[in-house]
C-alpha cells in the first residue's frame, strides 16, 4: 500500500491538490549503479546525496531512503519516496569477498552473512513499493539469473517498472541488447556517474510512475 493510501485525509488532500506521491525503489544486482543513481537524482533535485558507494559488491547492505523528492517534467510534477536497496543476488559466497577484493576470512563471513539479509529486506520493500527503477548494467550480459528473478518477481506483483540501462559511458555499453531482451518494459540509457541522459530518465518517471499512480488511485 502505497504512503497516501493510509489515511483518508491524505486522499483528501491528493484530490485537492492533485499531488501525486510514490514510493520508488532502486533495484538490481550488486555494483549496478543503484547508490549513483540514487546520488544523481538527489543531487539533481534536492542537493543532498544517498550514501556511499564502493567497487566490493554489496556496499548497500541496508535500505536508504529520502522523502518528498520531487521531479519535474514541464508541467507536471512526481513527488516521490526514494528507496535505494541492496542488491539482489541469489547466491552470496564469502570467498569472493576474500579472493577478490582481499578481505579476512572473518569480516568476508560478516560481509557475506550481512548481504544474504540485505537480500531479504530488499525483497521484503516490495510489499511496500509503488514502482521500481530496475538498474542494469548495460556492459553485462542481461540474460543473466537474476536479472530474469527480479522482473519475474516484479511482473508477478504487477509492479510499474522503468530499466536504466547504467553504464552508456563505457565503451562496451550496449543498451540496445537491453532493449531486445526486456522489450515489455521501457529501457531508459543512462550514465549515473556523469548524468548522461538523465532528464530523460525524469521525463520518463513522471509519465510513467505518475501515471500508473494515478490509476491505482481510482
Amino acid at each position: 500500500m502505497g504512503l497516501f493510501g493510509k489515511t483518508s485525509f491524505a486522499s483528501i488532500i491528493h484530490r485537492i491538490f492533485g499531488k501525486k506521491h510514490a514510493k520508488i525503489g532502486i533495484y538490481g544486482p550488486p555494483n549496478v549503479g543503484k547508490t549513483t543513481l540514487a546520488n544523481r537524482i538527489l543531487r539533481d533535485w534536492t542537493g543532498d546525496i544517498m550514501g556511499s558507494v564502493s567497487e566490493i559488491p554489496h556496499e548497500t547492505r541496508v535500505a536508504k531512503w529520502k522523502k518528498d523528492v520531487k521531479v519535474e517534467n514541464g508541467n507536471s510534477s512526481l513527488f516521490m519516496d526514494i528507496v535505494d536497496t541492496p542488491g539482489i543476488a541469489t547466491k552470496v559466497d564469502y570467498k569472493e569477498f576474500m579472493n577478490t577484493f582481499g578481505l579476512s576470512k572473518d569480516e568476508s563471513k560478516q560481509r557475506a552473512k550481512e548481504a544474504t539479509e540485505g537480500v531479504i529486506e530488499s525483497i521484503r520493500w516490495l510489499e511496500d513499493i509503488d514502482g521500481v527503477l530496475l538498474v542494469m548494467d548495460a556492459t553485462q550480459d542481461p540474460f543473466t539469473q537474476v536479472n530474469v528473478t527480479i522482473l519475474g518477481n516484479l511482473e508477478a506483483r504487477k509492479l510499474p517498472v522503468l530499466i536504466a540501462a547504467n553504464k552508456i559511458d563505457m565503451e562496451d555499453s550496449s543498451p540496445a541488447t537491453l532493449k531486445s531482451a526486456f522489450p515489455q518494459h521501457p529501457v531508459i540509457p543512462i550514465s549515473a556517474l556523469t548524468g548522461y541522459n538523465s532528464e530523460n530518465l525524469y521525463t520518463k518517471m513522471v509519465n510513467h510512475f505518475g501515471k500508473r499512480r494515478r490509476k491505482k488511485r481510482r
